[in-house]
């Protein structure tokens, strides 16, 4: 149980392929894919650091005791990692096509598919796999809208993600993204949003979480997009696009709890990590603990 020793999967959970027969609670599943950023890239490296972030966190079939709350957290939750989707160096639409393949495969075996990004552009093909949803929401936690039409004249960068999703998918009904900020907002994805009835929270409208979390889904199949960049970069500074004034790292896991709370999430990702720019490592064991504090939200 060493976290310097042995082979890293996500904390110490069994390898497994999507080609075998299993189940699991829980599935993780690597998409380190990152050609579709539009700044410094890197994120491709995020699925091995969180492995490897992650077993400072192992996880036994004992479970997590929570100081806290004074009891035992995730015992016996069976939870499998599936590795990574395998993915070309350079054809972005092969690419999307094996990382849907992938979530459509990981969602057969598993309760909750988790996936390691990688850039943003992931969670459209992901999204794809949720297709049998009746009524499907998403809550992104982004300091970016990532709903541009097109940009340098590409239409799947990682600045456009759900705005292919909501061409794809008639079944996703409702966007909900917090924490945006940044001086580089595009002015039509803005209006696209707002015209399709997503729910738009500032970071500067997010000094009473409790009031934020009043705007979130309730009773709904939803599944959660945590981009890294929502943190603010003196928190986490790994990620390809920071900006400034940032959620806190207690912030955001009041968010991802009130999101589980009210809901039922049907997967989750994490995006946009850079693990060469935060040398110190912290940025990679924030992201597995955040994973961790999600799953004890769902698993409650």
């Amino acid at each position: 149980m060493l976290p310097f020793a042995g082979i890293p999967s996500f904390v110490r959970a069994a390898l497994v392929s999507l080609d075998a027969e299993w189940n699991s609670d829980v599935g993780v599943l690597g998409v380190p894919f990152d050609i579709a950023l539009g700044y410094r890239p890197g994120a491709r490296f995020a699925p091995r650091a969180i492995r490897e972030a992650s077993l400072r966190f192992s996880l036994t079939r004992e479970g997590l005791y929570d100081f806290r709350e004074d009891r035992t957290r995730l015992a016996s939750l069976r939870i499998c990692d599936a590795g990574d989707v395998d993915l070309p160096s350079l054809e972005p639409e092969i690419a999307r096509e094996r990382i849907e393949s992938g979530a459509r495969e990981l969602r057969a075996k598993v309760r909750l598919p988790i996936f390691l990004g990688g850039d943003h552009s992931v969670s459209h093909p992901v999204l794809r796999a949720f297709d049998d949803i009746e009524e499907l929401h998403v809550v992104q936690i982004d300091a970016h809208l990532d709903f541009t039409d097109e940009r340098n004249g590409t239409r799947y960068s990682n600045s456009s993600a759900f705005r292919r999703a909501t061409e794809d998918l008639p079944n996703l009904k409702q966007i909900t993204t917090l924490g945006l900020r940044g001086l580089r907002f595009d002015k039509e994805a803005v209006e696209a949003a707002r015209r399709r009835g997503h729910t738009l929270v500032p970071m500067w409208e997010m000094d009473d979480l409790d009031l934020v979390a009043e705007k979130l889904p309730r009773d709904k199949s939803v599944y959660l997009s945590f981009d890294v960049d929502a943190f603010d970069p003196s928190v986490f500074p790994a990620t390809s696009s920071p900006e400034v004034d940032g959620l806190s790292y207690a912030s955001a896991v009041h968010l991802v709890q009130a999101v589980a709370k009210h809901n039922t999430v049907v997967g989750f990702d994490l995006v946009e990590m850079t693990p060469h720019l935060d040398p110190s490592g912290n940025s990679a064991l924030l992201a597995s603990r955040l994973i961790l504090e999600f799953l004890m939200a769902v698993f409650s």
